[in-house]
């Protein structure tokens, strides 16, 4: 429970925007608009810029102040009741994407993977822009790119294995793009000013994708997110460029990741904002448990082991996770859960049994939970995550005694186990991925 509002350490409010270092990814120094954007994309953004960057830079000036208030002693809690919790409202679920219990992932600028992915079987695929897709012109130009071709259905690339180009083959495969996050910028496209880079990847996608020969409606993965009001702006960004393209407002479709601590307590509200675009909400485990964290970072209990000894059902996971299926199943939407982060090996036997025991017990825990589907990131996983799932979805199902307001931070307990082995290996994964990132590549697992 929040205790009463204190007001925050001036040491901690955020610096005013024009005075704050920010992520950014710049445009390179030769950059031509003429050349190297589409001819007339800049008169279709100038317009989304207008309406949406500074509503952008309030939200973030807002994540600031949330976290300053949760480390002053006031946590994120539940919302008063409100129409989004009160009334009875529904969305009308969709027939092409009924059916998702594996979305695989991966970076959207290896056109090798993507294509692979395409093939596999999976009810889903998300190509991502974001955050296992290197923040870097380069990436995100080629990551875009690739996002066209696929969702056109020509992407294709050369097996230099066994010496033929390789193409998508036709399926109902599900394709979502996850654009880079409202905390991430893009610098170098308008000349003096910084553009949101979710604004900037889904009006680069949008504006070059022939809406009328998709085989399902152009569908945006969102990600970060940390209120429910930042919900409204990713509607008037999808219902903008829908006005802009001449199309119905609610053309694109979208799910929306809960990987943020203050969401959690936000989710219902979160999608009755989104009502008309959203078809599900998605559990990100990994951010979660380090938004958990960041935002208890002033409690000593929040110090947490090793994070693959702590276990997948864990009460701070669970409480949540059964909780999120519970909202979105009572407004007619999907639950997905999150990412199994050990990958098969097909040169390493042992590994590559431990990781599908590992990937089944998971997913399993998933479909209890009533999920409707989760994550992977590896092809050879696809049938063992689908084969968990008792039905294409759980839709009718919803958990007895359901408690709409659970603990979401239940005092962790964990047997003491903070070795020196542990935090090296956590102060390696933490440098290696951040060397990645200075030098324009993906974030990679480690250990």
């Amino acid at each position: 429970m929040a205790t009463p509002t204190t007001k925050p350490n001036p040491a901690l409010a955020p610096l005013p925007f024009a005075n704050r270092i920010v992520p950014v990814n710049c445009a390179p120094p030769d950059f031509d608009a003429a050349r190297d954007l589409p001819a007339g994309f800049l008169e279709f953004l100038a317009p989304l810029h207008a309406a949406l960057t500074m509503r952008q830079r309030a939200l973030i000036a807002r994540r600031d102040y949330a976290l300053a208030e949760a480390h002053a002693g006031n946590l994120p809690d539940y919302l008063p009741p409100a129409v989004a919790t009160t009334n009875s409202w529904h969305i009308e679920l969709p027939a092409w994407c009924a059916d998702q219990r594996n979305q695989m992932t991966g970076p959207a600028d290896d056109a090798d993977l993507v294509v692979k992915m395409l093939n596999s079987g999976a009810p889903g695929v998300m190509l991502d822009l974001e955050d296992s897709n290197a923040n870097a012109w380069e990436h995100n130009s080629r990551g875009i790119k690739n996002v066209l071709e696929a969702l056109a259905g020509r992407l294709s690339y050369f097996d230099r294995k066994r010496n033929k180009t390789v193409g998508v083959n036709p399926s109902a495969t599900v394709i979502f793009t996850r654009p880079r996050g409202l905390h991430l910028h893009q610098a170098g496209v308008l000349h003096g000013e910084l553009l949101p880079a979710s604004l900037f990847d889904v009006a680069m996608v949008a504006y070059q994708v022939d809406f009328s020969a998709l085989k399902h409606p152009l569908c945006i993965y969102i990600p970060k997110s940390e209120s429910a009001d930042e919900a409204l702006w990713w509607r008037d960004l999808f219902q903008m460029i829908g006005r802009l393209k001449g199309l119905p407002t609610n053309a694109i479709k979208c799910m929306a990741l809960v990987e943020s601590h203050p969401l959690a307590f936000q989710m219902e509200e979160f999608a009755w904002n989104l009502r008309e675009h959203i078809v599900g909400l998605n559990l990100g485990r990994w951010d979660y448990m380090a938004s958990l964290i960041h935002f208890n970072l002033e409690n000593a209990e929040w110090v947490l082991p090793d994070r693959n000894t702590i276990p997948h059902n864990v009460a701070f996971f669970q409480n949540l996770r059964n909780l999120l299926p519970e909202i979105c199943h009572k407004h007619g939407m999907l639950a997905i859960g999150g990412m199994t982060a050990l990958y098969p090996s097909r040169e390493d036997a042992e590994l590559n049994a431990r990781a599908l025991k590992i990937l089944a017990e998971d997913k399993k825990n998933e479909a209890n939970s009533l999920m409707d589907g989760a994550w992977t990131g590896h092809p050879d996983q696809n049938e063992i995550a689908v084969s968990q799932f008792p039905a294409p979805n759980q839709l009718p199902a919803r958990p007895a005694n359901a408690s709409t307001h659970p603990d979401l931070r239940p005092a962790p307990r964990f047997a003491p186990s903070f070795a020196i082995a542990t935090a090296c290996s956590t102060a390696r994964a933490r440098v290696f991925s951040m060397a990645t990132w200075k030098i324009s590549r993906p974030i990679a697992s480690t250990d």
